[in-house]
Formats: structure tokens, C-alpha cells, sequence
């Protein structure tokens, strides 16, 4: 596993999660992503997904 990728089970921050999304598209620069970085940003989302639902439920 490329050390860009979170170890499985660890927990970000949505707000850290989306900075990193972001930073990732800043770099593609052109607006098009590589095979890996796809990868990565759909494992982000996925990510940012689940963390947004934890703020949310621990809010509630």
C-alpha cells in the first residue's frame, strides 16, 4: 500500500480529509487525474463520506 493512503481503520478529520482532496487536485493541476491518484481520491471521499457522518451522529 503507497504510504499516501491512510492505514485502513484510521480516522481523520472531515475538514483534514477534504484539505487533502483538495491538495490532490491542486497538484493534477491540468484537471486530470493519474490511474493512482483516481485511486486515491476515491478512497478520500470515501473517507470524508464516513468522517462527515461521524461529526454528524456525534453532534446529534
Amino acid at each position: 500500500m503507497s504510504p499516501e493512503f491512510p492505514v485502513p481503520g484510521s480516522v481523520r478529520s472531515a475538514a483534514e480529509l477534504n484539505e487533502r482532496i483538495r491538495a490532490l487536485w491542486r497538484r493534477a493541476g491540468a484537471g486530470s487525474l493519474s490511474a493512482q491518484e483516481r485511486a486515491e481520491y476515491e478512497s478520500l471521499v470515501v473517507q470524508w463520506a464516513a468522517a462527515i457522518r461521524g461529526e454528524v451522529i456525534e453532534a446529534a
